[in-house]
């Protein structure tokens, strides 16, 4: 397979009245595994089909290697996609699900055999080319699609939320070994979905959508870790978050005075905005960032609340915490001996974060 890079220049689609893209432009290295990651109705679906060739941009450019294929038909394209529903036809048997593509290429018998025998080895499925999808598991029919689509040997693999009609534990398994198969081939790979575990897991890079547009691009540690916005802090993994304004700079330490009066401390390396006294601002913690001790322990470098636990989640290897503190609610993530609980509802506790770990980005 020879990975083909994408890039799309001012990429628009539009039904009746209402965008859904609007003026897309990035580029996507050869051998990437690209997310377009945002909630149901942002844009990415169409903004994949529009790669694969079956939406026609109103505006903008999709090249392939360069070349322009917005009057390229999605059977020519040579662009592989997974769809959502897997798309399996129930009369047929995995083999001939399978070497549908490449008897539609007009590929002798022979030829059609070796391929199929190999795409199903690559997934996995070997000893099941005469069963029917009925007669297969969840899992597995997400594999014949994948080999389906592998078969033609694509230059970009798309993949429209592969995994969500998997349960939990297998989603995960299926993650790896999606994220495997794509190393080994070295495949182009775009990726939508709404789960952002899923996202930050398996992407080199990632785009965070919001009403058609990119609202943020960067590798998984950059998006969660310094969110372009609001919306992005929010939206990718959990967060505690808190509005104000900055009350003060001095050097390295900013201090913004929450819409309660509470004052917080945020260090300048924290910052994804230029500081400037009296601005708005919306303050981020991650609750892996939290921690909890008995009341009046913490050092005077940390910021931190009194507070009461009002719930607390077994999750294995670690126990989230939310703590009432005033008029907020606090969560907090914990790795405790075998995933014990060790503050009690109830109890009261104090909850800080150090000024390092707060990010701060514009306020409405």
């Amino acid at each position: 397979m020879q990975a083909a890079e994408v890039r799309l220049d001012g990429v628009s689609k539009r039904y009746a009245t209402q965008w859904a893209v609007y003026q897309v432009s990035l580029r996507i290295e050869r051998g990437e595994f690209f997310t377009f990651l945002g909630p149901s109705g942002c844009g990415k679906t169409t903004l994949l089909r529009m790669i694969a060739g079956f939406v026609s941009p109103d505006e903008g450019i999709v090249y392939l290697d360069g070349e322009s294929v917005n009057t390229v038909p999605a059977w020519k394209r040579n662009v592989g996609m997974v769809f959502q529903s897997y798309a399996l036809w129930p009369h047929m048997n995995v083999f001939d699900n399978v070497a549908f593509g490449l008897r539609e290429r007009k590929q002798n018998r022979l030829e059609i055999q070796r391929k199929v025998a190999d795409a199903l080895k690559q997934v996995d499925l070997e000893g099941t080319a005469e069963r029917r999808p009925s007669q297969l598991s969840g899992g597995q029919q997400q594999r014949v699609a994948l080999a389906r689509t592998l078969v033609i040997q694509p230059r970009v693999l798309l993949l429209d939320e592969p995994l969500s009609n998997l349960d939990a534990k297998l989603r995960v398994e299926m993650r790896l070994e999606l994220l495997k198969l794509q190393r080994d081939l070295g495949l182009t790979t775009i990726y939508v979905t709404h789960d952002q575990e899923e996202a930050l897991a398996m992407s080199t890079r990632i785009a965070v959508m919001k009403t058609g547009k990119i609202v943020q691009q960067g590798n998984p540690r950059e998006v969660y870790e310094r969110p372009a916005d609001e919306f992005v802090a929010t939206f990718v993994g959990q967060a505690n978050s808190f509005s104000g304004r900055i009350a003060h700079c001095a050097g390295h330490i900013i201090d913004v005075a929450l819409d309660d009066g509470f004052m917080i401390r945020a260090a300048l390396s924290s910052l994804s905005i230029l500081p400037r006294q009296g601005n708005a601002v919306f303050l981020t913690i991650r609750p892996e960032a939290v921690e909890i001790h008995q009341v009046g322990t913490f050092s005077r470098n940390f910021n931190h609340f009194d507070g009461q636990v009002v719930a607390s989640a077994y999750r294995g290897s670690f126990v989230e915490y939310e703590i009432v503190a005033g008029a907020r609610t606090i969560k907090a993530t914990a790795v405790s001996p075998k995933g014990k609980a060790v503050f009690q509802h109830g109890e009261r506790v104090s909850v800080g974060f150090a000024p390092e770990d707060i990010t701060l980005v514009p306020g409405n």
